[in-house]
């Protein structure tokens, strides 16, 4: 792996993008954004492929060691289904990938973009070949949702990041607890964006599902801060209660992930880092990024080196 320029803890495969719209067997505008989970010993990347049209969907690619040697499917795997789900008409976006052991399957959580705006929709799959959508979970406009893989107090957990309308309010990371993960309640904000001249100010949102540590669960969200140049995507972390997930345990006062490399800075929309989905393997965190909406990157960082920047770049919070 090789260190990026700045002096932060994960670093970038040397060999990025890991995957590019060339790599695809069909032809198609950008791969990005893929939610990810290990399956059968491999690592599998659900990838938001955008069609030459302006569509979303899904496509699968494997790999026996998560890095390289990609197999991806000769065929979109899971199209929009307008006709059947009409909050898909625009596409599918951005899915988040959590196995839930207590059910014996994967819920994927995306973003379906609906004629009302985007909104929070869930699948689930036993193998990744056959998908049962559920349908949307939370209305327009929302998105940047994923699920605890457990329960509290007999509940399921989602965070997400819904949108008002009214001019100064801000766009903030909220959790919503579910008997059934199909009906929503005891909404309430998690982690408000910060205002003023800060990175993560006016608008955050959730990257991968939250990771279980044995300190709480670790969170990367993404502040976009706007500039004069356009938006500006950067990866910061927090750590909630290991049983109470409403609790705040740290927020990083600095990001921990920038866009630096011409991947990442030079594409569809620019300055952009964008995780959907991560993996912990022998206390290594495998980062899958997408980089200015164009192709996946991978980075990567020990899970205790990411605990220690936290507890050092948190202020009035111990790790």
């Amino acid at each position: 792996m090789a260190t990026s320029r700045s002096e932060g803890i994960f670093k970038r495969y040397e060999r990025n993008p890991i995957i590019s719209v060339g790599d695809l067997p069909y032809r198609a505008n950008s791969v990005f954004n893929a939610g990810v989970a290990e399956v059968d010993g491999e690592t599998l990347l659900l990838m938001r492929v955008e069609d030459r049209r302006g569509i979303s969907h899904f496509t699968i690619a494997r790999s026996a060691n998560g890095i390289d040697g990609w197999r991806i499917d000769h065929e979109p795997t899971l199209l929009p289904d307008p006709q059947a789900y009409p909050e898909e008409l625009y596409g599918i976006e951005d899915p988040r990938i959590t196995f839930i052991d207590e059910e014996g399957y994967w819920a994927i959580v995306y973003t379906a973009f609906s004629a009302g705006g985007p909104l929070v929709s869930l699948a689930t799959t036993s193998d990744f070949r056959e998908f049962e959508r559920h349908g949307p979970v939370m209305p327009p406009e929302d998105k940047d949702a994923a699920l605890f893989p457990v329960r509290f107090g007999g509940r399921w957990a989602m965070l997400h990041r819904p949108v008002s309308t009214f001019p100064t309010t801000t766009a903030d990371i909220w959790i919503s607890f579910s008997p059934d993960l199909k009906h929503w309640g005891d909404h309430r904000v998690l982690l408000p964006a910060r205002k003023g001249a800060w990175w993560d100010a006016n608008k955050v949102g959730l990257s991968p599902p939250p990771l279980e540590t044995e300190h709480g669960w670790l969170i990367l969200y993404h502040g976009v801060k706007v500039t004069a140049s356009g938006s500006l995507y950067r990866l910061g972390l927090a750590l909630l209660g290991l049983d109470d997930p409403c609790k705040v345990i740290a927020r990083s006062n600095e990001w921990v992930f920038a866009p630096e490399e011409p991947y990442e800075l030079y594409g569809d929309v620019d300055k952009v880092v964008f995780p959907c989905g991560w993996l912990l393997k022998d206390g290594e965190i495998r980062l899958y990024y997408g980089g200015a909406d164009r192709c996946i990157a991978l980075a990567t960082a020990r899970l205790d080196d990411v605990l220690e920047w936290l507890r050092k770049h948190s202020e009035g919070f111990g790790v």
